[in-house]
């Protein structure tokens, strides 16, 4: 196929804010053609201001999706670039975490993922070119107490994306991981906004919960690490980058907070990280 019939058109997920309203308007002003999502589209009417093309779409709905790319396709062709944004944090003991609160982490966080990822994938082989951007996370390679839930859907996501990344590059597609560190927007408020019942039920673990939420929201706010996050245009203009380079890499970590965790989980065996996590965090059931 000609480069010329090439779609290069990119399509965002979760951009009612933070991350995804940043990518969406810094690739819209490079010049690229967006299509910004969200499950409410009035939630992103000022991306449309910004040159964006806007349409509702919902990651934990099949005909959401089914929708979405096919009206892509019906003018374009093909989605170039999937840049699949949406997720949020759910937070809290595992023993305490319900399986339905587990079930709804994964079905927005790797099940949305994935489904997008197959209705895409069809229209990029045909004109062999595409990227596929996922956003993972340091805690996609590293584990927080509290986090149980988050931290393995974002395993689960590097886990595919490293599959997948070997299985597509000889169809001309890519597939990056993009691994934020700590990053300055409401991911932090609706993670500990999750912790609510668990914060308002006694138990083995109320202590425990109760360090998770402060020591989450401090962690943002201020301290060390607060000190070497960003914010979503960090995130943003390293997106644009993956998905402008001829070979983009495998991984993307952003702020030198997730390097330097990064870097420090690698050097570590688990009983060291384990230990250097008693010093951030109470451990439950411990004297």
């Amino acid at each position: 196929m000609t480069n010329e019939a090439v779609s290069k058109v990119v399509l965002i997920t979760g951009c009612s804010s933070g991350i995804g309203a940043a990518t969406a308007i810094r690739l819209a002003t490079a010049g690229w053609t967006v299509y910004a999502t969200a499950r409410r589209v009035e939630s992103i009417a000022a991306l449309a201001e910004a040159g964006c093309r806007t349409m509702a779409l919902d990651v934990t709905d099949d005909a959401s999706m089914q929708h979405a790319v096919a009206t892509i396709e019906a003018e374009h062709g093909a989605v170039g670039v999937l840049i699949n944004n949406a997720g949020y944090s759910e937070s809290g003991s595992v023993e305490e975490l319900s399986s339905e609160r587990l079930r709804r982490q994964f079905e927005t966080n790797v099940f949305g993922v994935h489904r997008l990822i197959q209705l895409v994938l069809p229209g990029m082989r045909r004109q062999g070119w595409g990227k596929i951007v996922n956003l993972s996370s340091m805690g996609g390679r590293l584990t927080f107490p509290g986090g149980g839930a988050y931290h393995a859907s974002k395993y689960a996501l590097e886990a595919l994306s490293d599959a997948l990344r070997f299985e597509v590059k000889g169809f001309g597609i890519d597939v990056v991981l993009i691994e934020p560190g700590l990053i300055r927007t409401g991911f932090s408020q609706a993670a500990v906004g999750s912790m609510t019942t668990a914060l308002a039920k006694p138990g083995p673990y109320s202590a425990f919960n109760e360090a998770v939420a402060r020591n989450t929201k401090e962690a943002y706010e201020k301290g060390m690490f607060s000190k070497l996050g960003g914010g979503p245009d960090d995130v943003a203009r390293t997106i644009e980058r993956a998905v402008s380079a001829r070979r983009p890499k495998a991984r993307y970590p952003v702020t030198a907070s997730a390097r330097a965790l990064l870097m420090q989980r690698a050097m570590m065996p688990d009983w060291a990280w384990d230990a250097f996590l008693r010093t951030q965090f109470p451990q439950p059931g411990a004297a």
